[in-house]
């Protein structure tokens, strides 16, 4: 049987494997099936190079069926857009009956153990995580002014505070990035023991979460992790997980507990979108929810020129920082508590952005994009922010809102751009200004 397999396959241009023998010499009748083995085990690394271009780069995933069954590039612009707006009304449909928390503290804890090299997330969970945590930082920032973040990694069952609670996000993103090392187990107990030893040191008018990004599927811990648990509950700390790999039951029992949310991301960009979600403040627990009258202080801006000792850094520096209204002493950002006296400092455009979550802009109604013509000509042809055309061909009009309050028309940019960054309707404030 092994001789006629020989034969049809040097009839069909096969090499000879050893020598110019018969077949029967060229391939045991084994070689075969351990040859497919081994290549399952490398992960398809026997794949020709045009095989694995399209499996690095995934691009059947760049195509949908449109009404006629053609397939068709998938319009990244409206399906980004569309994303956007299930987060604005899932966020606004309980915005006016939720006490949202302005001033948070919040400790990233991302697992670096050997299950973070893993390379189902392209290139590698670790660089992947690293990408998404850069930009939640800055997210977080320009949606909570007045809060403040810090880092732990988890790695050779160990947790380590990489960066302390702060209000620089470079400084975050700097220690970060050089610090991308995976190895060992992680460790879910030793995480939460440390952070709740830095949470409970927090005033009782901040908010204290925990955001954890687990790559593993188990944890090494030295005791009960559910007492653990416990005690973060009793601190009122708010633990949320997001997984890179599969659902764990001691994952979703810390977040119920706690009153987090626990959820498992897809691929990158799930990823990236449920890392997202954690950027804007989250609604405060009832029971947690006291109101507190909070001192604070608007210190200046040092002049240029001037040698101060700096009380973060405990070193001298010339010109730059900020001056204590109450004792005087010089810090390097805002906004921070100062170490000499206690006082909260914090920068009045601080306050400013955070009005925002407040009052947030009330989310706009689509437009349909199939427009008659006749109300065609009386609809505005022009995005009343950019100006740019909202028609594309005939009475067709590209995809876009208007606001149901003002009734001004607005393209998909627009609409992203005053719900996230400008947080004020051009068209209310405009109507707002001729009344006045």
């Amino acid at each position: 049987m092994s001789g006629s397999v020989a034969v049809h396959r040097g009839g069909l241009g096969f090499p000879a494997m050893r020598g110019g023998g018969g077949g029967e010499e060229g391939r045991k009748p084994g070689e075969d099936e351990e040859d497919e083995e081994e290549e399952e085990e490398n992960g398809g690394r026997g794949m020709d190079a045009w095989e694995r271009a399209y499996a690095d780069e995934r691009s059947w995933e760049a195509l949908q069926e449109d009404e006629s069954g053609l397939l068709r590039p998938i319009d990244n612009k409206t399906v980004a857009h569309a994303q956007y707006r299930r987060r604005l009304l899932f966020r606004s449909s309980a915005a006016s009956r939720i006490q949202k928390g302005l001033i948070r503290y919040l400790y990233v804890v991302i697992d670096l153990s050997r299950a973070a090299s893993e390379t189902d997330f392209r290139p590698s969970r670790m660089v992947v995580i690293a990408k998404c945590v850069e930009a939640f930082i800055r997210e977080f920032f320009d949606q909570n002014p007045l809060s403040h973040i810090g880092i732990v990694t988890i790695k050779d069952g160990v947790a380590q505070r990489l960066t302390d609670l702060g209000g620089s996000p470079d400084s975050q993103i700097k220690s970060l990035l050089g610090k991308l090392e995976c190895s060992g187990d992680a460790s879910v107990q030793n995480a939460l023991e440390l952070v709740h030893g830095y949470l409970s040191q927090i005033p009782s008018y901040g908010h204290r979460e925990v955001l954890i990004l687990y790559s593993a599927l188990n944890t090494c811990d030295p005791g009960d992790i559910m007492e653990t648990i416990q005690e973060c509950k009793k601190a009122k700390i708010r633990c949320s997980v997001i997984g890179l790999s599969a659902d764990i039951y001691i994952c979703k029992h810390l977040c119920e507990e706690t009153g987090g949310s626990y959820t498992v991301a897809l691929h990158e960009s799930h990823f990236k979108e449920l890392l997202l979600e954690h950027a804007p403040p989250p609604p405060a627990i009832a029971e947690y929810a006291a109101s507190n009258l909070i001192k604070m202080g608007f210190p200046q801006r040092g002049a240029e020129g001037v040698i101060s000792i700096c009380s973060c850094h405990k070193e001298a520096k010339i010109g730059g920082g900020y001056t204590c209204p109450r004792c005087k002493a010089r810090v390097c950002e805002l906004p921070t508590e100062c170490r000499i006296c206690g006082l909260t400092l914090v920068s009045s455009p601080h306050l400013a952005r955070s009005y925002h979550h407040l009052f947030p802009v009330t989310p706009f109604n689509e437009v349909s994009s199939m427009i008659p013509s006749k109300l065609g000509q009386m609809l505005p042809q022009t995005c009343y922010g950019c100006q740019q055309s909202l028609v594309s061909h005939g009475s067709k009009s590209n995809p876009h809102v208007s606001c149901p309050k003002c009734n001004q028309h607005f393209c998909l940019d627009c609409d992203i751009y005053i719900h996230e960054s400008l947080h004020n309707c051009p068209g209310c404030e405009s109507q707002r200004g001729l009344t006045t």
